[in-house]
């Protein structure tokens, strides 16, 4: 991991004291009425366009660039082979970091996963409107003599250890997610956003873009998040997100963090690639 995150952290690492969150029942800023927006440290170099215009919301420009870059994953790229790195907190504690072998394809959406550590050989396997729209899965270790069981991608079995279900994997689910949280934090004030315009992600360079909330209120996801863009292929390959430090002058604290490597872009793959029945799949 310290391999595909090079110095990247050390520079945005914040600290911060613990507030107590507040409910903010009316916005304190809107992007309608004109009222000055926090400062925006935009990077001269970055290869997007990320200067804020007068009087919006200093995301507004990063909110731009998620809609662009969501357009180009679904007019431009069908589907893309990947390294998938993530850590995250389920149920109030840290997950060990893992590691999956990772293909998408958009139309249908589709996902084959094959773990790397932990749980080195676990497959699975999703298809939208396929396999009775479950989530196809051959475990890892003993339990692999069971052979492949169905599951409801939402449910307990699947969900085990995991933040978010295999329907919203990949970084199109990511742009949009990405789309969704911007919008309502530009309904309210207390929003910094610096921006880095050569951040290194498994040697590409990207832009990374900082958001903080300094205070905590139950209105904001997350204290501090950060989106990589990379450079070339115009599209989110990183993502991490922290609440507010625990006790005063602590670190935020991590939630969660995805890491898309070794992108392989339009492959080319067909149903084939995603069939239950592909002798290539769950060997």
């Amino acid at each position: 991991m310290n391999r595909i995150l090079t110095a990247t952290f050390a520079v945005a690492m914040l600290t911060a004291g613990v507030a107590v969150a507040q409910p903010v029942t009316e916005p304190v800023f809107r992007v309608a009425n004109g009222q000055p927006a926090e400062t925006v440290a935009a990077a001269s170099d970055t290869p997007f366009d990320l200067t804020p215009r007068e009087g919006e919301h200093p995301l507004a420009p990063c909110h731009r660039l998620a809609q662009l870059a969501k357009q180009r994953l679904e007019t431009e790229i069908s589907d893309y082979s990947c390294t998938f790195s993530k850590q995250e907190v389920v149920d109030g504690r840290m997950g060990e970091p893992q590691r999956i072998a990772m293909r998408v394809g958009h139309e249908p959406f589709s996902v084959y996963m094959k773990f790397v550590k932990p749980f080195a050989g676990r497959e699975v396997l999703y298809v939208d409107g396929a396999n009775d729209n479950k989530l196809v899965a051959l475990s890892d270790g003993w339990k692999r003599n069971f052979g492949k069981v169905h599951l409801d991608p939402t449910g307990s079995t699947a969900m085990d250890g995991q933040r978010h279900p295999i329907t919203k994997a990949g970084i199109k689910n990511l742009a949009n997610e990405l789309i969704k949280i911007m919008e309502a934090d530009m309904k309210y004030a207390e929003c910094e956003v610096k921006t880095y315009p050569d951040v290194k992600i498994d040697n590409r360079a990207t832009t990374m873009i900082q958001a903080t909330h300094p205070v905590p209120r139950n209105v904001f996801k997350f204290h501090v998040a950060r989106i990589y863009i990379d450079n070339e292929y115009k599209i989110p390959t990183a993502f991490e997100a922290y609440t507010w430090p625990k006790e005063q002058g602590g670190k935020p604290q991590l939630m969660e963090k995805y890491i898309y490597t070794d992108l392989k872009l339009n492959n080319g793959y067909t149903e084939k690639d995603f069939s239950v029945d592909n002798p290539e799949l769950f060997k």
